[in-house]
């Protein structure tokens, strides 16, 4: 299959995603900054999962850069994919109509790390097909932030049952660390065609 129906398919899930976490924000009857400021906790989580979920939508665009076409391996390391960042709008509502209470935190947190694994078994399926030696297995390399994220998000699950506010810390830290762009794969597909010869 040519990737583009992936592509395609991918981000309107995402923008699916994006749209019923947003729709979690009501807005308050009264008139009054003590109505808005009630809502602040819903709004933090929302903001918080919307550069997660914008996060993977990067990402995931450079990943799918490496392949031309699709197997059925990749279709269904694509679909657990977008099968956990789905359940993101509902951890962000529990978490924000519960704020720092203990389990909710607890859920978000592994709706962070379910999505953290997924991304990469889709790596590893991308890598199968096309070698070890193919664009994105040489630009990941060790892959530093991708193994560190799972430790940081189970230790955050973890703390979410002795201080939530350090889970959410945790979780905040790993969203900036994310959010510094990765141009590793941009870089070598940068240096993989201008190491081809063009065709006369």
């Amino acid at each position: 299959m040519e990737k583009d129906r992936v592509c395609a398919f991918s981000d309107g899930v995402i923008a699916i995603i994006i749209t019923i976490m947003v729709l979690e924000l009501k807005v308050p009857h009264e008139t009054t900054w003590d109505a808005l400021h009630e809502l602040w906790p819903i709004f933090i989580s929302y903001v918080m999962s919307f550069i997660y979920i914008a996060i993977y939508w990067h990402n995931h665009h450079h990943l799918l850069c490496t392949v031309d076409r699709v197997d059925g391996l990749m279709l269904w390391a694509n679909s657990n994919l977008l099968f956990w960042l789905s359940l993101i709008p509902f951890a962000t509502g529990w978490m924000g109509e519960n704020y720092l209470a203990s389990l909710p935190t607890a859920l978000y947190g592994l709706s962070l790390l379910m999505p953290a694994i997924a991304y990469y078994l889709l790596q590893l399926a991308i890598i199968r097909k096309q070698g070890p030696n193919s664009v994105l297995a040489r630009a990941l390399g060790s892959d530093f932030k991708g193994k560190l994220s799972p430790f940081v998000y189970i230790t955050a699950i973890g703390m979410a049952f002795v201080n939530p506010w350090i889970s959410i810390v945790l979780l905040a830290l790993m969203a900036l660390i994310w959010v510094i762009p990765d141009r590793r794969i941009e870089t070598m597909l940068t240096a993989e065609k201008e190491t081809t010869p063009t065709k006369s």
